[in-house]
């Protein structure tokens, strides 16, 4: 279940990437917000379907139109120097249409995904929302397997765009926007789909 890890510490960026260094393997995920350490155990079968299914659909679409390189957790989103983020997904700008320096940690985002999972629905939809408007990435998918549904956030938002149907991304410098049948996409993840 994620949760903080304690209500009375609050956690530095040192400490968090001290546990990170010292687990093994790549779950439990940490992440820092605000001081509050949130700790996810290692992703369903079923999540990690939907965040693949939506890469490979952004990765076709940002080789069409190159306004970013899209990422996939474990890998960190350096938001602010205080803060520790690992979002399921997120895109990073591209520079004039090529792929941006991996030797450096992403400090920009022009999305963030996170797909919802018991552990981590109150985290997602409002710890770590609430964060990444502060910080002004410019759109944030909450993704909900269960209601089939996606939340769409940008920064002030007080209330999310539900989509159940078409989902359209119209990223800054993009020649045309990105399109998602959203029925379609939750049909390709079910249990049961086929797999060509």
């Amino acid at each position: 279940m994620s949760m903080p890890a304690s209500h009375q510490h609050r956690w530095t960026r040192a400490e968090v990437e001290r546990l990170i260094d010292e687990r093994k393997g790549y779950t439990p995920r940490y992440e820092l917000v605000d001081g509050e350490l949130l700790v996810t155990p290692a992703p369903s079968r079923r999540h990690q379907r939907v965040i693949l299914e939506l890469a490979f659909a952004l990765r076709a679409y940002t080789t069409a139109q190159p306004v970013g390189e899209v990422v996939i957790s474990p890998c960190e989103l350096h938001l602010d120097p205080m803060d520790y983020y690992e979002p399921d997904l997120f895109v990073v700008p591209s520079i004039d249409g090529t792929f941006p320096s991996s030797e450096r940690p992403a400090e920009h985002a022009i999305l963030a995904c996170e797909v919802l999972s018991p552990s981590s629905s109150r985290h997602d939809r409002v710890t770590k929302r609430r964060a990444y408007q502060a910080l002004g990435v410019p759109d944030y998918w909450v993704v909900d397997p269960d209601a089939e549904a996606i939340e769409i956030w940008h920064p002030g938002d007080d209330r999310a765009a539900l989509i159940d149907d078409r989902l359209i991304w119209a990223p800054a410098r993009a020649n045309a926007p990105f399109v998602l049948d959203v029925r379609g996409f939750f049909a390709r993840v079910a249990d049961g789909a086929p797999l060509a």
